[in-house]
């Protein structure tokens, strides 16, 4: 039982790495005279909306990886491929919020996004392998990431 809470535990943190990385270059308020000066789409939402939002967004990749981890299985190839891919997403995940904030490059955070949607869309396909419920627990992420690609998309066509 105790192992099992640690995995759980472990696989939250691990999943809250992107953000603890992203809040370094995220605006917060108004803090960030470049953010605040670019033309946003009238469906960007107030900024606690995010906070809300990848807090659950992170416990539900959370979660899924903690699926795949205490599943077993015999295919240990899955297993890695879905690390793999877990840790690609992490990346490009916190790449993102430093191309985007950080850099001041939302068109390069725009490809970056779409490699991360790519890449998410690809790991729950290997989730689902392993266990139908990850793969299920991903989805919000990628209906997230579609929605991040088109107000990051719409910055990039009216900036």
């Amino acid at each position: 039982m105790i192992k099992k809470c640690m995995w759980f535990i472990i696989a939250i943190a691990i999943s809250f790495l992107p953000g603890i990385f992203g809040v370094f270059f995220t605006p917060h308020g108004n803090s960030n005279i470049w953010y605040n000066g670019l033309i946003k789409s009238g469906l960007t939402p107030p900024g606690w909306v995010f906070s809300i939002a990848w807090t659950i967004l992170y416990i539900l990749l959370g979660i899924a990886l903690y699926l795949v981890i205490r599943h077993k299985t015999r295919a240990n190839s899955d297993k890695i491929r879905a690390y793999i891919l877990f840790a690609a997403q992490l990346i490009l995940n916190g790449l993102w919020s430093y191309m985007f904030f950080g850099a001041h490059l939302p068109s390069f955070a725009l490809v970056n996004l779409l490699l991360l949607f790519v890449v998410s869309v690809w790991m729950a396909r290997v989730f689902n392998t392993i266990d139908r419920r990850a793969a299920y627990l991903v989805i919000p992420y990628i209906l997230w990431m579609m929605f991040a690609f088109y107000m990051n998309a719409y910055i990039v066509l009216m900036n």
